[in-house]
């Protein structure tokens, strides 16, 4: 429930200007330049408008002030999802250098729904929000919403999101060098029947770490089957891989006559799905089936085995996407997009070891 104040002669409601210099014994214009810091006001009279704003427990209208000045101080954040770590450390990360800067957060979600990304989009502006950090995969309806918002002067920086837009700031890590190196992991082991799984073979090929992926077998003289390649059937849209896909994909895998000896997950939580599955069904992680995950979540280092993974800085992403959109909304970078790209990292753990001798 909203608080309201009561003032001496007046019924319970929000505090004005007016309000405040009654108590103060000046003119609201003088309130006004206190609360907006613009204007001179001596140092007597800002401690006594001060003091009156205390009392009153005044709090500015940030809607009515954003009407005026077009506006706000809130930046808006559009996430696939707010279950997987990765969208929870990042989100974080960026609010965090948004409050140091006096700015809020608007977070909203997608999932895997492109209608879901539009009204998302359409609150952003509708909320008059200074600018945007999209860390959605890209989606042609989505592209579209974004670059009538660009031609309306709304800045805005992609996380991950493919170059699709010229003008947009984009920070980025290498994920085509992450998934090279987790295939060359696995090879070294051994292995040479490698499966990919999060996301079927006709909508994996918009992923730069499906192509590190497809690029790494292809060195080794490996070919990526499309048996396994295994993923929703439909095209996830905007949103993430999730539990549920890794479960099914490797429910699906230990059905085929010829099984993959080892897997790379699109990301942690397909990882994690695929050894439930496959602790279902009896086999051992990673004598049975070796497993690669992408992310690095917090969570990947207490599954049972540990998850070997590929670390991209999350954190770091975050702090670098909010601080160019603060620049950007701050006017102090124009011109030019710029793009920032940080460097993967394989973590070894458990989940994967030398394969054991087998025959195609």
């Amino acid at each position: 429930m909203a608080k309201t104040t009561t003032v001496k002669g007046a019924v319970a409601r929000h505090p004005t200007l007016l309000d405040i210099a009654k108590i103060a014994k000046v003119a609201p214009m003088t309130v006004s330049r206190v609360i907006n810091d613009k204007g001179y006001v001596s140092a007597e009279v800002r401690k006594r408008v001060q003091r009156a704003i205390d009392k009153l427990e005044y709090h500015p209208n940030a809607l009515a002030r954003s009407l005026k000045s077009q506006r706000t101080h809130v930046v808006g954040i559009l996430l696939p999802d707010i279950k997987n770590p990765f969208s929870a450390e990042l989100a974080g990360s960026i609010q965090q250098v948004l409050l140091e800067r006096g700015y809020s957060a608007f977070i909203s979600t997608t999932e895997q729904s492109v209608q879901r990304e539009q009204a998302a989009l359409s609150a952003f502006f509708d909320h008059r929000v200074a600018g945007i950090v999209v860390a959605t995969l890209e989606t042609k309806s989505g592209d579209e919403a974004l670059e009538r918002f660009i031609r309306r002067g709304m800045p805005i920086v992609a996380v991950g999101r493919e170059p699709g837009l010229a003008v947009v700031d984009r920070v980025t890590a290498n994920h085509w060098r992450g998934a090279f190196d987790a295939v060359e992991h696995l090879i070294s082991l051994g292995h040479q029947r490698i499966a990919y799984i999060g996301a079927s073979a006709p909508h994996a090929r918009r992923l730069r770490r499906f192509e590190g992926f497809c690029d790494a077998l292809h060195e080794h003289g490996l070919a990526a089957r499309e048996q396994w390649i295994v993923g929703p059937a439909e095209d996830s849209g905007p949103g993430y891989s999730t539990l549920a896909d890794g479960y099914e994909a490797m429910q699906r895998l230990l059905t085929l006559s010829t099984r993959p000896t080892a897997i790379l997950a699109r990301n942690d939580f397909t990882a994690m799905g695929a050894m439930s599955a496959a602790r279902e069904h009896g086999l051992a992680i990673p004598n049975d089936v070796a497993i690669v995950g992408f992310d690095n979540v917090p969570l990947a280092a207490f599954t049972t085995p540990p998850l070997t993974t590929v670390e991209q800085p999350t954190a770091e992403q975050g702090r670098r996407a909010a601080a160019m959109l603060l620049e950007r909304i701050e006017g102090e970078v124009e011109g030019e997009h710029r793009e920032v790209s940080f460097d993967c990292r394989l973590i070894v753990r458990a989940s994967t070891q030398k394969a054991a001798e087998c025959s195609e």
